[in-house]
């Protein structure tokens, strides 16, 4: 039994843009399948459909031998703050570089809730600058040999420009997240005085810890209220530029002595997420977690999956199922194929993340240039953005756009994860939304398509799933 005809089933009064087939309906309104309807959006591998409506199905009770995908809303787990990228000055960049009605279209794409946006939820940060940035800086930059352990020359206008839109995207979405983090301190209060590598002098952990501080207070006064911090991004990584090397003992030790005995001084309420590194050192987090002193000004742990598996977010929560998971950061690069990212990605990221508890599934940059730019020297030259800006008028939306899409776009923040199984070839994640729509994800890491029945409440839908494809749907 096979729906292939229904994949080239368009409703009547639609409209196209860059590839995106777009429906005369809000985001408010994608509950149109409530009761025996499901709405679908499907994404193919080989980029002939992405993120299109398609034909809706109905629940029924079909007789059938195709495999079932069960999804039970009485089995409960983490709430969702969102999903989205990290919004680095490159990408702040570009964009700017956009003609104001372009800017404005695609500002209000990214983070709008209407039936052209996708609805992104959540941003990444970096306190100063990160790699993908056009220069190195913080916000404390001195000529070389001088110290400010005041942080008398603290100022954050190297980042204005990147302030100046989020204040744009607040206006849009006043309820998006922001989670934070360095890639390196001030050089002055590195052992090696270098932006690449390097550890953080001792004598400096409570300067440190009040730079974190005024970087807090700072963006409020901004009206940008940071939810989150990370003390390091890949702590174990001091070869990127900027970087710097922090072990799981001085991140402990920083935490438990400085960051939030400062924090908790000045009635700060930003969370403090520990690690924000690789899947395959668990341990790091674990090591941080198990001291009570630190314990008890940690909210969470923060990974990136270009090592390990994501199943280490699991051993993180068994162990302290109390404190949070955040999924914060994966490239798309230069050489990588659509299909092998959108099936990689939509598993392990996306789909991965949330089963394994986190509260956040972000990709990596908002935007850069044809050439990968804006990069430090030494930094990243192959990352690709969710949006590459080719010139004033003319942008293009790639692979990690749609990877994040299909879970921002239907699941807001305050949606909680639900129960749906799984079977050999696809990868499945569903929520509850705070309206109370369900909505299940699936990726088909199969070739060929693959039929199914979504089993729910004592109902029973039957769709096809092309093959390396993803699809999202909603009843």
């Amino acid at each position: 039994m096979k729906f292939h005809s229904l994949y080239s089933f368009f409703f009547k009064g639609t409209a196209l843009l860059g590839g995106v087939v777009l429906f005369p309906l809000s985001c408010s309104s994608l509950g149109a399948g409530k009761g025996n309807t499901v709405q679908y959006w499907l994404t193919k591998g080989n980029e002939s459909v992405k993120l299109q409506q398609q034909a809706p199905v109905r629940f029924a009770d079909p007789s059938n031998n195709f495999q079932n995908i069960e999804v039970d809303d009485t089995q409960k787990f983490q709430y969702i703050d969102g999903f989205g990228y990290t919004l680095t000055g490159g990408s702040v960049e570009v964009i700017n570089r956009l003609s104001p009605a372009k800017r404005k279209a695609l500002l209000q794409e990214l983070f709008g809730d209407d039936k052209n946006s996708v609805a992104i939820s959540y941003l990444r940060l970096s306190i100063g600058a990160s790699d993908l940035d056009g220069e190195v800086f913080s916000y404390d930059d001195l000529p070389e040999g001088q110290t400010d352990p005041a942080l008398s020359k603290f100022s954050l206008e190297k980042d204005r420009a990147l302030i100046e839109m989020l204040k744009e995207i607040l206006e849009i979405n006043p309820q998006i997240k922001i989670i934070a983090a360095p890639w390196s301190p001030p050089v002055w209060m590195k052992d090696n005085g270098k932006s690449k590598g390097g550890s953080l002098k001792p004598e400096f952990y409570k300067v440190y810890a009040e730079y974190f501080a005024k970087y807090i207070l700072g963006m409020k006064n901004e009206g940008i209220a940071i939810d989150a911090v990370t003390p390091q991004n890949e702590p174990l990584h001091p070869g990127n530029n900027p970087s710097l090397l922090m072990l799981s003992e001085q991140q402990r030790d920083f935490i438990k002595g400085y960051l939030g005995p400062v924090f908790k001084s000045k009635n700060i309420k930003t969370k403090i997420v520990v690690y924000d590194h690789n899947c395959n050192k668990p341990e790091y987090a674990l090591d941080i977690l198990k001291d009570p002193e630190a314990y008890r000004y940690i909210d969470g742990s923060a990974f990136h999956l270009y090592e390990g598996d994501i199943s280490a977010l699991s051993t993180v929560h068994n162990a302290f199922p109390d404190k949070n998971l955040y999924f914060t950061e994966q490239w798309t690069g230069a050489k990588g194929t659509f299909n092998e990212d959108l099936n990689w990605h939509m598993k392990n990221v996306v789909i991965g993340s949330m089963r394994n508890w986190s509260r956040i599934a972000l990709e990596w940059n908002v935007a850069n240039d044809p050439q990968y730019k804006p990069h430090t020297d030494g930094g990243c030259t192959e990352c690709k953005g969710a949006i590459t800006v080719s010139d004033s008028e003319n942008f293009t939306r790639n692979v990690s756009y749609y990877i994040i899409a299909h879970a921002s776009k239907f699941v807001p923040a305050g949606s909680q994860r639900i129960a749906s199984s799984q079977t050999e070839t696809l990868s499945t994640v569903a929520f509850k939304t705070p309206a109370g729509k369900t909505v299940l994800i699936v990726q088909n890491g199969n070739s060929s398509d693959e039929s199914f029945n979504i089993k729910y409440n004592g109902k029973t839908a039957s769709v096809v799933l092309s093959g390396n494809s993803a699809a999202t749907y909603v009843f």
